[in-house]
């Protein structure tokens, strides 16, 4: 077990199922069982996953004074994570909304009230010294924990998500930072992913860069032996909503990375955490535990 280190986005989620995309106009629709409300936000979903995995958690992010505050609170408490790290710095809880069709594509609004102008506290700090990995996720009030790792020689772990340029300003110090960088297909214009991920690799020195590619999978390019590995995609129950696909993905790899340091092995096993996932509604939710998980992968190779 490793202690963890956490910082990114909380949020209440709200994901609304829809016949389709485009949402043709009507002034009221009535999807019963379709809307659904959790607490989630990237940060808790790693939080969730890795916690399931058996690691021990140092959750740090910004919440709000309000009934959404105290709805973040309750639900991870519930969920056995420690609430120290949940700092009230926001005048409220960023929210999310979330739409998504029978095919599993989603649309993402989110509003993160006053998160990239708030600073997390000096105690954050002092609990990242004390982590055997950081997991800082490209919200600004991450940003000047990158350096904070790097002098006590912790690991760094980060996703940029959507990534449009190589030299992008806002991810650029996530990027340089990050021994292990994620991030997804979805802004690749026509590139191809294994030379967006190699051209990464030779601007910021990370050692080991994922790409998610959602139905084709995951594609990782281990830049010290300058090999790329492809793990083809799982959904061994059918997808439902592929929102927290690749936090799940992240979650797994970095679990499989510390076990283990077996890169092509951790994405192998990883694609099936994530693909177990999706079959669930909400972001924050469908994770397996490890010995739930472990028969997954070993079925699949029988």
């Amino acid at each position: 077990m490793s202690r963890l280190f956490i910082s990114g986005l909380t949020n209440i989620e709200t994901t609304l199922a829809i016949a389709g995309f485009p949402l043709s106009y009507a002034p009221v629709h009535y999807p019963f069982h379709g809307i659904h409300s959790s607490v989630s936000g990237v940060a808790v979903n790693l939080a969730l996953a890795l916690q399931a995995l058996g690691h021990d958690i140092a959750l740090h992010s910004l919440i709000g004074p309000d009934l959404a505050g105290a709805q973040v609170k309750q639900s991870l408490q519930q969920s056995g994570l420690a609430l120290d790290g949940l700092h009230p710095g926001l005048s409220a809880t960023p929210q999310s909304v979330i739409l998504y069709d029978p095919d599993g594509k989603r649309q993402i609004h989110v509003d993160l009230k006053e998160c990239q102008e708030r600073a997390l506290p000096d105690s954050a700090l002092a609990s990242l010294r004390h982590s055997d990995m950081a997991l800082l996720c490209n919200i600004n009030f991450s940003r000047p924990l990158l350096a904070e790792a790097r002098r006590h020689g912790i690991p760094i772990a980060c996703d940029v998500h959507v990534l449009w340029d190589v030299h992008d300003d806002y991810n650029r110090d996530f990027m340089r930072q990050a021994d292990i960088l994620f991030c997804s297909d979805e802004g690749l214009n026509g590139r191809q992913p294994g030379d967006l991920l190699r051209e990464l690799a030779d601007c910021y020195g990370n050692a080991l860069l994922v790409m998610g590619c959602g139905q084709h999978g995951a594609l990782l390019y281990d830049a010290t032996r300058r090999q790329y590995h492809h793990a083809p995609a799982r959904a061994p129950r059918g997808v439902r909503n592929t929102i927290g696909a690749g936090d799940a993905l992240f979650s797994a790899f970095i679990d499989g990375w510390l076990r283990h340091r077996d890169a092509r092995r951790a994405l192998d096993d990883a694609v099936w955490f994530a693909g177990w996932k999706v079959g669930a509604v909400g972001a924050a939710e469908g994770f397996l535990e490890r010995a739930q998980w472990q028969q997954l992968c070993q079925g699949s190779q029988a």
